[in-house]
């Protein structure tokens, strides 16, 4: 396990870990928030591969 310590805002914090996506890259962490774990499911299901560009462009395309 790698723990990297950083202020998560007590909002995200309390939002259910089924709901969220979490991905990082060698200079960010980005959480990605979903109203259903189906849509969290599929979005990490549709995604496998993608850059972090890609994902973001396709959160923005999709969720948004």
């Amino acid at each position: 396990m790698i723990c990297i310590r950083a202020e998560i805002p007590k909002e995200v914090c309390e939002i259910n870990d089924e709901l969220k996506a979490i991905y990082h890259s060698n200079n960010s962490i980005c959480i990605w928030v979903f109203k259903t774990r189906i849509e969290r499911n599929g979005f990490v299901d549709e995604t496998i591969g993608m850059s972090k560009k890609e994902r973001e462009d396709y959160y923005i395309f999709n969720y948004k």
